[in-house]
């Protein structure tokens, strides 16, 4: 649970950020580039490389954050569903719940960690947690099958794939492990298949139905996540 030291932070970093927010969405809205807008705002406001990468991963232009939203299905809508899983995407998000860490809801709807630590992640006993909690959650919302893609090139992805093909045999739904040198690929292709699951920009404007598995789990589990102000 959050200390009240570290939530008084987190209030203190969305006060900071709300008005940058606003600001660069005003300046997508007419037509300005967004990496663009984000550099003018953050240099006018003086923000940290930290409140920086927050706004980069959290603030979207109105339209393309409602055609995201559009393609997000509801946790109940899952049920008798074949899921395909961006698994790093999701276990990573999770670790960062499960370690306290603040995790953001976007513009766009999904859910999203704020550490930036995907290329140097390494397995640990809280990634093997966040794949418990990820099964469980699969069995809650009754998914009729799930495809965990995990990229090759990540640190002991054989290793991590195993240890999920054991831990899915107790579960009531069917259960593929893959690792892959282009994950974002695989799910983009498989996206008339069935609902990916992931949280990646560039993924989620190239299929046609996502879903937020973390977000789901976060809902039954009754923990809250974060957001700076409204798009």
């Amino acid at each position: 649970m959050t200390s009240a030291a570290g939530s008084a932070s987190v209030e203190k970093l969305k006060n900071k950020l709300k008005e940058p927010a606003a600001d660069i969405r005003y300046l997508l809205c007419r037509g300005y580039r967004r990496k663009g807008a984000i550099r003018f705002v953050s240099n006018h406001y003086r923000l940290a490389e930290e409140e920086r990468h927050i706004l980069t991963r959290l603030v979207f232009d109105p339209e393309t954050a409602a055609k995201r939203n559009e393609k997000r299905l509801t946790c109940s809508q899952l049920k008798g569903c074949d899921i395909f899983i961006d698994g790093y995407n999701v276990l990573i998000t999770m670790e960062s719940v499960l370690q306290n860490e603040t995790v953001w809801f976007a513009d766009d709807g999904f859910l999203r960690d704020t550490r930036g630590i995907f290329k140097n992640h390494t397995n640990t006993t809280t990634t093997y947690q966040a794949v418990d909690e990820m099964l469980t959650t699969l069995s809650v919302l009754a998914v009729n099958s799930a495809t965990i893609l995990l990229d090759s090139q990540m640190s002991n992805s054989g290793k991590l794939a195993q240890y999920i093909r054991r831990r899915a045999t107790k579960y009531p739904f069917t259960v593929e492990v893959r690792t892959s040198k282009n994950v974002d690929f695989d799910l983009k292709q498989a996206g008339h298949l069935g609902v990916i699951a992931t949280a990646d920009s560039v993924i989620v404007d190239a299929v046609e139905r996502a879903a937020d598995l973390t977000a789901c789990w976060m809902k039954i589990k009754g923990i809250q996540g974060e957001s700076i102000g409204d798009n």
